[in-house]
């Protein structure tokens, strides 16, 4: 019997699987080339739009997104500060990119990422997005950033590991000093995108564990916007809010310092603040205006009514620790006054769902098309006097009698 000849379609099966795969391979090694080279880490703020933001987010390990739309007022007092911040974090190492997205021009790519408010911050760590929530001003914001390339905790994973890791003498104190506590048990809450912790001291038994691991979820006081109320959506607590002028003034961060020291102490209730300047459609349903002294504490059930203090109008720049405590202290004491938020303007509805600069556009657009059909309507057709109609019918007859005479 006759041996098999060679498989002769094998062979050559497999070398135009080879050859295939080697094309491929040059087929795809320009453009793998070309996407890692189109970003440069110079300390500018990168633009991204449909066609490279999958190669940017890959490209950094840190990269932080400005979603913004070009007429919201908000992105316009943000973007300078984020030209500041840029350079300040490129050169951490590892680095942290500021990238900004026209988020009104590129909608697919903003609502793929759930972008429903102007401007939305989010720092994508290794490809995954965090919101950010943190102050806004260039200094601060690099210094809260910095928290997110800081190394990360060691496991261990041996039990030679863990018995050095409690030998240690020094351990515990170290550890007290970083974290600002003097006794121990104790746990620490840490809130790295506002620069800020709370310590719990007991008892730790299940309920207070409990209700101190809910309230933590919040940190002691952050700015209310639109990404912030997402994260009390389900914590019961009614705010505590105090609607300033501006965040970002210096007066405004002294106050904070003095409303987070009463939150640590006043943990039942949720401590936050908005600027009339950052939020003013919002602010306006408490009855501010730019006439309202400010700043202006109330207590907001995140519901339609609020309570102001009788006596507490206003947090004056002196002595405020002793304001706020009054507020608090009367608020404690029921000596309030309920009210109802009044409801949104016109303008203010216009300016939070479709912005001016659209409303504007769609109302010009509207006044052409008016003065267009306005124009185009057919005149009105003339009516004669009597005597106009008696001048025709006389024309009329001494054109017939003339053709009857040449007949």
């Amino acid at each position: 019997m006759a041996s098999p000849g060679p498989t002769i379609y094998s062979v050559s099966s497999i070398f135009q699987h080879q050859l295939l795969y080697l094309l491929l391979l040059i087929l795809l090694a320009p453009s793998t080339g070309a996407s890692g080279n189109q970003f440069k880490l110079d300390g500018k703020v990168l633009e991204l739009d449909d066609s490279n933001f999958d190669a940017g987010i890959s490209t950094f390990d840190y990269i932080f997104v400005d979603f913004y739309a070009p007429w919201c007022g908000h992105c316009k007092h943000l973007a300078p500060e984020l030209d500041k911040a840029a350079p300040v974090l490129a050169g951490l190492k590892p680095p942290i990119v500021i990238a900004k997205v026209d988020a009104d021009k590129y909608r697919k790519l903003a609502s793929k990422h759930d972008i429903d408010g102007y401007p939305t911050l989010k720092i994508f760590m290794h490809g995954v997005p965090t919101e950010y929530n943190g102050p806004r001003k260039a200094d601060l914001l690099a210094r809260y950033l910095t928290k997110f390339v800081a190394p990360d905790v060691a496991i261990l994973n041996s039990d030679s590991a863990v018995r050095d890791f409690a030998e240690a003498a020094d351990f515990s104190e170290d550890v007290m000093s970083l974290y600002d506590f003097d006794k121990v048990p104790a746990l620490v809450a840490i809130y790295p995108a506002y620069n800020e912790q709370s310590i719990f001291y007991g008892p730790l038994e299940e309920k207070f564990l409990e209700d101190y691991i809910k309230q933590s979820l919040v940190p002691l006081i952050l700015p209310i916007n639109q990404e912030s109320l997402k994260l009390l959506k389900d914590d019961q607590r009614k705010i505590v809010l105090t609607i300033m002028e501006d965040e970002v003034y210096e007066k405004s961060e002294r106050l904070i310092k003095v409303l987070k020291s009463a939150a640590s102490a006043n943990r039942d209730l949720v401590f936050g603040y908005v600027g009339f300047k950052q939020w003013d459609d919002f602010v306006e349903s408490f009855e501010v205006d730019k006439k309202t002294q400010l700043p202006k504490m109330v207590v907001w059930d995140r519901n339609e009514d609020y309570y102001t203090v009788i006596g507490s109008d206003s947090v004056e720049e002196t002595d405020m620790g002793n304001q706020v405590s009054k507020f608090l202290e009367g608020y404690r004491e029921g000596k309030t006054i309920q009210k109802h938020m009044s409801e949104p303007t016109m303008m203010s509805v216009i300016k939070s769902n479709i912005g001016v600069q659209i409303f504007l556009i769609f109302l010009f657009v509207l006044l052409v098309m008016v003065l267009i059909l306005s124009t185009t309507k057919e005149e009105p057709l003339t009516v004669g006097t009597r005597e106009q109609a008696g001048d025709r019918s006389t024309n009329s007859t001494s054109s017939t009698e003339d053709r009857n005479k040449e007949d």
